[in-house]
């Protein structure tokens, strides 16, 4: 990170909600203007390398929310998880690139890289878009009320082990494979592990997409 990224804020925690088993969301009270799209530094320390999360937030919500998969071996999710109202955590300034506008296009998740995507739909950014959501269960399709509220039709939910799932029964990528055409001179945004935004990608330029309209932002 630059300096300006390693510069951390004190903030009080407003709530530690868990959604899932094992996944969480972490809100505090937004005293500051971001893009959908961004991330931001989070530790509860303020003096080593912070990790890093996007914002799930519409740009002028009351509070910021981060989702996040608490990783038991994980030097701070395991922290955050259990984080009380009112405790401190360390936050710098928004930044990043991962930005869509007005454009048609495709948005592609897996997991908690749904966030970013939560953050645009929030903020009004989900007319002309499709969003895709590959997670293990049902219950991994994080804000999903939400998003088929603004989404409709248009938030297709992948369940890759979940017998008897509502949804498409298969991995993301197999959704994709089995669609018979795509909008290859659209765009298409990616957000997941490095596994699936190079697997997505790979996929979609055999399908005709270019591959400077497929934009990524990798979860590690």
């Amino acid at each position: 990170m630059d300096a300006e990224r390693s510069i951390l804020y004190l903030k009080k925690v407003k709530s530690v909600k868990p959604v899932a088993p094992g996944v969480f969301v972490l809100s505090f009270s937004r005293d500051f203007n971001f893009k959908s799209g961004q991330v931001l530094a989070i530790d509860v320390v303020p003096d080593r390398q912070p990790r890093l999360y996007s914002i799930a937030s519409g740009e002028k919500d009351e509070d910021i929310d981060i989702l996040f998969d608490e990783r038991p071996d994980g030097q701070l999710t395991p922290i955050l998880s259990v984080l009380k109202p009112g405790d401190s955590i360390f936050v710098s300034k928004p930044f990043g690139t991962f930005q869509c506008h007005d454009e048609k296009a495709w948005w592609i998740a897996s997991g908690t890289g749904i966030a970013p995507f939560v953050s645009m739909a929030r903020t009004g950014l989900s007319t002309g878009k499709v969003l895709i959501h590959g997670g293990r269960k049902d219950e991994n399709f994080y804000f999903s009320d939400i998003l088929e509220k603004l989404l409709g039709q248009n938030y297709i939910r992948c369940a890759s082990q979940h017998t008897g799932t509502t949804f498409y029964n298969g991995r993301l990528t197999q959704w994709l494979r089995d669609v018979r055409q795509l909008p290859v001179d659209g765009k298409f945004y990616l957000c997941g592990s490095p596994e699936m935004v190079v697997e997505v990608r790979d996929l979609l330029i055999s399908k005709g997409a270019a591959f400077h309209n497929i934009i990524s932002e990798t979860y590690f």
